[in-house]
């Protein structure tokens, strides 16, 4: 049967990152999670090897590839650890708000160093008063002839501490009816006057993935750095966030397919009561009811990749996805840990790492109640 969107070049090309992965990533996992950061070295030969941004055209370093790389590159990178979202984040989330909306100026100037890990992206939308109610962002930017005024606070930003280029979600109509009439997109660079970073936010899980809050304070910007028009920020969040989603979705799936595969091994070779745990009902039966649910996720998410590869509008499937593949992402790592026994509490084993990473996958790029909202919406109701 074939497949929705993969080709036999696609499978090379996994052959290829994941050798890759091997080699450069998967021996220095652990120390990175110690050390609380992805080293920019490592960003360096992602880039050198071509697996940043893979969507930047040829003229600016880029592959110009579509989106079903994109989907192998975040595969691969989940299966070494969560802890690597960031550079989904920088690829396949922050960089296509400069394919879609930027100027001739601006990807000049950035997209080449996106692509090559001499430039690492972020995106600040949340607040410490202001998650999933993005039109309540309180910071501003005011115009001030040539350049814009920043002020304000984010916070739970990804890649917060190593970013070099920050797309800021800010007011720059206050007094905007509705709020999110008043909204916009501007870029700054690291160094800029104004602006500073907090503290790295140390979280329960996906350690090694830099998570900062920033500071913007009397942060004077070029206003060629406005990204598309002023007052349609809005707009634009709402437009990429269906393929935000949508990776998020794909690390959740990944994470269930990983801790599955673990635990199908883990109970074929422990013992208990003198024989293989895998001969026990409840284990079988457990296993059997994860299988079919990772099974059945798998196929409805390759279905909307496919969709979403031919540019159909699918907020609504999307939502349903990121929301039911997270929770279920969940279920599995939860019920595994629970096959594993004590094991399964140590950190020696990967699945300790797996259950804590998991559990911010339901809450950010939107929580799940906010899926719902929005599926319902689209309900009618």
């Amino acid at each position: 049967m074939q497949h929705p969107y993969l080709t036999e070049e696609h499978l090379a090309f996994r052959r290829a990152l994941r050798r890759f992965l091997d080699k450069e990533a998967v021996p220095f996992y652990e120390q990175w999670e110690k050390d609380e950061l992805v080293p920019r070295s490592f960003w360096d030969k992602l880039g050198e090897n071509g697996f940043l941004a893979s969507a930047i055209p040829e003229e600016f370093g880029g592959a110009e590839a579509d989106f079903s790389y994109s989907v192998v590159i975040d595969e691969e990178l989940e299966r070494v650890g969560s802890g690597l979202s960031g550079i989904s984040l920088h690829s396949d989330i922050v960089v296509p708000y400069l394919l879609a909306y930027g100027t001739d100026e601006q990807k000049q100037r950035w997209l080449p160093g996106c692509a090559s890990g001499a430039i690492i992206t972020a995106i600040a939308m949340t607040e410490p008063g202001a998650g999933s109610d993005l039109a309540g962002v309180r910071t501003t930017a005011i115009r001030d002839g040539h350049e814009y005024v920043l002020n304000g606070q984010k916070t739970f930003i990804t890649n917060g501490i190593q970013s070099d280029l920050v797309l800021v979600v800010c007011k720059t109509g206050s007094a905007a009816y509705p709020p999110h009439q008043g909204m916009s997109l501007i870029w700054v660079e690291r160094g800029t006057p104004g602006f500073t970073r907090g503290r790295q936010l140390r979280k329960i899980g996906q350690h090694c993935q830099d998570t900062a809050e920033l500071v913007f304070d009397q942060c004077h910007v070029p206003v060629s750095h406005l990204l598309g028009e002023e007052g349609k920020g809005f707009q634009y969040l709402t437009e990429k966030l269906q393929q935000e989603r949508l990776v998020v979705g794909i690390a959740a799936q990944i994470t269930a397919e990983e801790v599955l595969q673990e635990t199908i091994n883990y109970v074929k070779s422990r013992e208990a009561f003198g024989q293989s745990i895998s001969k026990f009902q409840n284990t079988r039966f457990t296993l059997a009811e994860l299988s079919t649910k990772v099974r059945i996720n798998r196929t409805y998410l390759d279905q909307l990749i496919a969709r979403h590869l031919a540019h159909e509008v699918i907020v609504e499937d999307v939502s349903m996805a990121k929301w039911w593949l997270t929770d279920v992402a969940k279920d599995v790592v939860n019920s595994c840990l629970q096959l594993h026994g004590g094991y399964g509490y140590m950190e020696e084993y990967s699945i300790a790492r797996r259950y804590r990473d998991v559990v911010v996958m339901s809450i950010y790029a939107g929580t799940n109640e906010i899926m719902k909202t929005i599926i319902a919406k689209h309900l009618g109701l």
